[in-house]
């Protein structure tokens, strides 16, 4: 394609993605609008909640102000004071980065590959201000700079991951730099990255094996929610697609669980594998698989960490015994299982970064994981598996011998 019809068509894309994201709520609240309120409220009102939901879907902080009479309706201590809501709906950013690797992927052998994705990235940056402008209100006021940034960095993200293999000269000499770098430092830090990043896709993806476990054994308690909230059917329609936004979080609440520290649904409540007080839940359904006892394994839950950093280090160690050459292996085991443990942790730091923050007045100002905590159990447990992983074979490979065979 020439260089004007790759702008053309990334910049299309791009606003088909945003729109996209934004007719997913719009949609149902317009039949809202239509079906349940007769249309006798501006739709303008509606358009402005489905972009915040948007919004809200990239991490962006909205700032809410209730008006007196839904305060006192709510009848919450301090709910009349402005309060902020950061926690992401990430169902939308997935969806955003999902998007942006199958953009990458069909610009991967296209001439002006980086000319179309800064396009795309321009274009969504353009779009999310007007919406933005569009949208605010004195009663939810979303972060102007976050809402220019965060969707675009979502996108972005999407495309550098769809970007990996495309052949280009920046690349191929990336490449040639690792290849002739120092052996086998290169080698040991290729092998930490692999390692901590297989680690913590291992967790979540064990992650999401315990959220649909939990979500079936509490199948009676979120129906029970569903009925106690009498929405109605269109109510319980937007209340279901709102939750399935939410999953992606959900999942990472179980990692946080798997590594230890667990995720709090309000201050000062804690659900861990040995510690579960709730206290007092908003009425969101989804919410009733949360376990209301500690887990009955305990602290073993832990051995799902520390299994994966194991394999991770198990599968590593090939490359590393051969970059030796048969030298020792023990000191560059411990020194490669550190880096995948920096790596594990800040990865795991950063994905609990996104599954937390603020979700409503009061004690919901606090939900979800801890980074911070949650960053120093990943590190430490990938350094005990992935260190005796690196380990399994012994300290020290063989070397390769030539073998003649006689007749």
């Amino acid at each position: 394609m020439t260089r004007r019809l790759t702008a053309v068509l990334s910049a299309l894309e791009a606003l088909f993605i945003v729109g996209i994201g934004i007719a997913v709520p719009l949609s149902i609240l317009t039949v809202m609008w239509a079906a349940q309120f007769g249309f006798q409220i501006d739709w303008i009102e509606f358009w402005r909640a489905a972009v915040i939901i948007w919004l809200i879907g990239h991490g962006v902080t909205v700032t809410f102000q209730l008006d007196p009479q839904t305060a006192l309706a709510l009848d919450v201590t301090g709910v009349g004071d402005p309060f902020v809501v950061s926690i992401a709906l990430s169902g939308f950013a997935l969806c955003t980065a999902l998007a942006g690797v199958a953009l990458a992927r069909r610009l991967r052998h296209e001439p002006h590959r980086v000319l179309g994705e800064l396009v795309a990235l321009g274009t969504v940056v353009v779009l999310s201000g007007l919406v933005v402008l569009s949208a605010s209100q004195p009663g939810a006021l979303p972060s102007r700079g976050q809402a220019l940034l965060f969707p675009a960095l979502v996108l972005g993200l999407g495309l550098a991951i769809g970007s990996i293999g495309a052949s280009n000269p920046a690349r191929v000499r990336l490449r040639a730099l690792i290849a002739d770098g120092p052996q086998p430092w290169v080698t040991a830090g290729g092998a930490a990255l692999r390692a901590g990043l297989g680690t913590v896709a291992t967790v979540v993806v064990a992650a999401s094996l315990v959220t649909t476990t939990a979500l079936v054994l509490g199948y009676g308690q979120i129906i029970a929610l569903y009925e106690s909230v009498q929405a109605g059917v269109l109510g319980g329609i937007a209340l279901t697609v709102a939750q399935l936004a939410m999953l992606p979080t959900l999942v990472l609440w179980a990692a946080a669980w798997l590594a230890g520290p667990g995720f709090a649904i309000g201050a000062g409540s804690s659900v861990s594998p040995i510690a579960a007080s709730l206290g007092p839940l908003p009425a969101v359904p989804v919410l009733g698989a949360l376990p209301s006892e500690p887990s009955p394994l305990g602290y073993l839950t832990l051995a799902v960490p520390l299994l994966a950093a194991f394999a991770a280090g198990i599968a590593v160690r090939p490359r590393l015994v051969r970059a030796l050459d048969g030298a020792p292996l023990g000191l560059w085991a411990l020194g490669t299982g550190l880096g995948a443990a920096l790596v594990a942790g800040g990865a795991m730091a950063f994905l609990a970064v996104v599954a937390s923050g603020s979700a409503g007045p009061g004690r919901l100002a606090v939900v979800g994981p801890d980074p911070t905590a949650v960053g120093l159990w990943m590190l430490v447990e990938t350094l005990i598996g992935a260190s005796l992983g690196l380990l399994a074979g012994g300290v020290r490979a063989a070397r390769p011998q030539a073998f003649s065979r006689t007749r």
